[in-house]
């Protein structure tokens, strides 16, 4: 069933997620604490930060009456894998504009998307980086019709605006909130919702990521403008770049979860985690520094 012109599409504001403290020698140590805030457990189909920028986007596209969302994303994309799992569930058309060649068989985040319906487009990567262009924009409205776009990984100024709602829901005094950064929506809207005194850091999951930087200070002014000072990306911890891994990250996915029996997703949340232990060790936090890092996307129990 599709959704009517005038039919409305609304997500309630984010539901209370677990606040935990995480036990750790390493943190003891250093004389940090830390609470992971547990966003992926937020919807089931739209964990994370997923939900929260979705969530306005999708009013939106429905009040303007579209009946389709397209978006882009490479093949282990969080954002595919919400856009189209969004779509099955309130009733739109989905496309994936697909970074790279297919390769088959599909992997689990192709594969899911596909499942909810998504079809899935692929284009060369010097064709991705022009995705922008209007020109490009406009060839995919003469071959798919009209859709709502939402740029690659959500991020745009009602997505900031919904991930500027999270500080708010912190119920425990804090000085620093970290979340992975790959299009920069998070952080900006975090750093924009923070109150005086607390500052942000992101973690870049991309290699030669520095252009976040600006892209961040892009979304702050478009949203609300102006750019907070309150945040700052790290870029050592990429782990050789996007949906990449290398053995100093793995060695620290697989000692997280010997001493507390999580699985961390590998794309977004290790790298961040990887990166806030090891600035831990190096006494970069000053001592009694409580750190809240938000957990973007999935993690699993051994």
């Amino acid at each position: 069933m599709r959704l009517r012109p005038d039919e409305r599409v609304e997500l309630e504001p984010a539901r209370a997620v677990p606040l935990t403290e995480l036990h750790d020698d390493r943190l003891e140590r250093a004389g940090v604490r830390l609470l992971l805030k547990r966003d992926d457990l937020l919807h089931p189909l739209l964990p994370g930060n997923k939900y929260r920028k979705l969530r306005h986007n999708l009013t939106r596209a429905a009040e303007l009456g579209h009946d389709t969302l397209l978006t882009y994303g490479g093949a282990y994309s969080n954002h595919i894998r919400a856009v189209a799992a969004a779509g099955a569930e309130f009733g739109f058309r989905t496309i994936g504009v697909i970074r790279g060649e297919e390769h088959l068989p599909l992997n689990d985040t192709l594969a899911f998307a596909t499942g909810c319906g998504m079809r899935l487009v692929y284009v060369d990567r010097t064709s991705y980086r022009a995705k922008d262009d209007p020109e490009a924009v406009e060839a995919l409205r003469r071959r798919f019709g009209d859709f709502y776009r939402l740029p690659e990984g959500g991020s745009n100024d009602l997505a900031v605006r919904g991930c500027a709602e999270l500080p708010a829901e912190i119920d425990v005094p804090f000085d620093v909130v970290c979340c992975p950064v790959g299009t920069g929506g998070t952080l900006a809207g975090i750093a924009a919702g923070l109150a005086p005194g607390r500052r942000a850091l992101g973690f870049s999951v991309l290699k030669g990521g520095r252009f976040l930087a600006e892209t961040v200070a892009r979304l702050q002014q478009v949203t609300y403008d102006t750019v907070t000072a309150n945040w700052s990306i790290n870029y050592d911890f990429h782990a050789g770049g996007y949906a990449r891994r290398d053995a100093d990250l793995d060695a620290f996915i697989a000692g997280f979860a010997d001493r507390h029996g999580m699985v961390l997703e590998w794309v977004y949340v290790a790298k961040m985690l990887w990166g806030i232990f090891t600035l831990a060790d190096l006494g970069e936090f000053h001592p009694g520094t409580i750190i809240v890092a938000v957990i973007t996307a999935p993690v699993g129990r051994e």
